[in-house]
């Protein structure tokens, strides 16, 4: 037990000096040309990675905040003339004043004067076409069709074929649905698309609306060079941005994002931060059932005690508001950890360097046997005069001389 414990005592104590103690790694001066290329180019490679596009395009010095808090209000403005009737944004804005989503009608189909009662399905509906009462039972409710069937077999309208009778409101809109012109004049409709954006983390609070004296906001529309700080939009524009045909959006439909892009760097004037804009087609636009926009609503109203309304089935432009945000600021903790984790990504030429040396290079054997040195148990000291010197790897060999390359 006393020879453990004088054994255990003399193994911790060599550990604790030693453990004082400094090492340097070896160095190794191989002149070889083609090697000294690689290891400057890779060298060259990391340190422009790290100072180009880590600190000066990513800015890795700062300390940054991705999820600021964000409200958008939106309205639209304009008026049009369609056959007899003007047309306010009453009639063409659902809602009229929004949120991050507002939609513009640009073309309707309206089918006028409908009320509870009976009357023929529309042949495309699945087994709707009859020739007898018998083709009508079995099936009281079909999700595909307009109605509840009632068992009869009626006329379809005015023509000679007959299909299902159905419970519904009457005339069902395939049939009786009036088509009415596109309201192309609402290529001059403008949005107002007001937007506030909070950092909390840098106590920061901004605005796409810059104050302004006198009646700015009621004579200006947006561009990136002039009036950029101008939060209204014309419809034409933001087609026209999206790279789509207006003409074609009167007669499909379709929804467009509207992106407001906050990207800020407060080691600047805050007031320099300003969002930028970008427009892009969300939906699908191939020949598809689901391409374009459109949606139904109706207005009733009451004549004779009895109730009616009429259905319009409508297709427009829908804008999706959609904010992004990004800020930054100088900070020394992500600064000092970029800082080391560059220095220590330079270490890579090296390892890259000693291999191909170790592998490649003829003579490879020569340069691991300098490299790598192997100390026995048996090996005696290394005694000069009255100094004994201990190695711990600190020698310059230098390979230029003796070693063919």
């Amino acid at each position: 037990i006393c020879e453990i414990y004088m054994g255990l005592r003399e193994f911790v104590k060599t550990f604790f000096l030693g453990f004082w103690d400094y090492e340097t790694p070896k160095v190794m001066v191989v002149k070889n040309r083609t090697l000294g290329i690689i290891y400057r180019s890779v060298y060259l490679l990391v340190t422009t990675y790290f100072i180009w596009y880590v600190f000066i395009s990513q800015k890795a010095y700062q300390e940054s905040e991705t999820r600021p808090e964000s409200s958008v209000y939106t309205r639209m403005k304009g008026t049009a003339l369609l056959g007899d009737t003007m047309q306010d944004m009453v009639e063409y804005v659902r809602p009229t004043e929004g949120g991050d989503v507002i939609s513009t009608i640009l073309r309707r189909e309206v089918t006028y004067n409908q009320r509870q009662g009976v009357c023929a399905e529309h042949y495309s509906v699945p087994h709707a076409n009859c020739t007898s009462d018998l083709d009508c039972t079995g099936i009281e409710v079909s999700f595909e069709g307009h109605g509840q069937r009632t068992g009869r077999c009626i006329p379809y309208y005015n023509y000679t074929f007959k299909t299902c009778e159905i419970r519904t409101w009457c005339p069902i809109e395939e049939f009786a649905a009036v088509r009415e012109p596109a309201l192309e004049e609402a290529i001059n409709f403008t949005v107002y698309i007001k937007n506030t954006i909070h950092f909390p983390k840098f106590k920061v609070l901004r605005g796409n609306i810059k104050p302004k004296r006198g009646k700015y906001l009621s004579r200006c529309t947006y561009n990136e060079e002039t009036d950029p700080y101008c939060p209204i939009f014309r419809l034409g524009y933001i087609a026209e941005q999206a790279r789509e045909n207006f003409s074609e959006l009167c007669q499909t439909g379709g929804v467009i994002g509207v992106f407001i892009n906050w990207n800020c760097d407060f080691d600047m004037d805050p007031s320099k931060c300003i969002p930028t804009y970008s427009f892009r087609r969300l939906d699908v636009r191939k020949n598809l059932p689901s391409s374009g926009y459109n949606y139904r609503f109706a207005k009733y109203y009451s004549r004779n005690d009895k109730e009616f309304r009429t259905l319009i089935k409508a297709y427009g432009i829908r804008l999706d508001v959609i904010v992004h945000g990004h800020a930054g600021k100088f900070s020394i903790i992500p600064t000092i950890i970029n800082m080391v984790t560059a220095m220590t990504s330079v270490g890579i030429c090296s390892l890259i360097c000693d291999w191909i040396l170790l592998t490649f290079i003829d003579k490879n054997e020569v340069y691991s046997e300098k490299k790598f040195d192997e100390v026995s148990e048996e090996s005696p000291p290394v005694t000069l005069t009255d100094i004994t010197l201990t190695s711990y790897g600190s020698i310059h060999s230098d390979l230029s001389e003796g070693v063919a390359l």
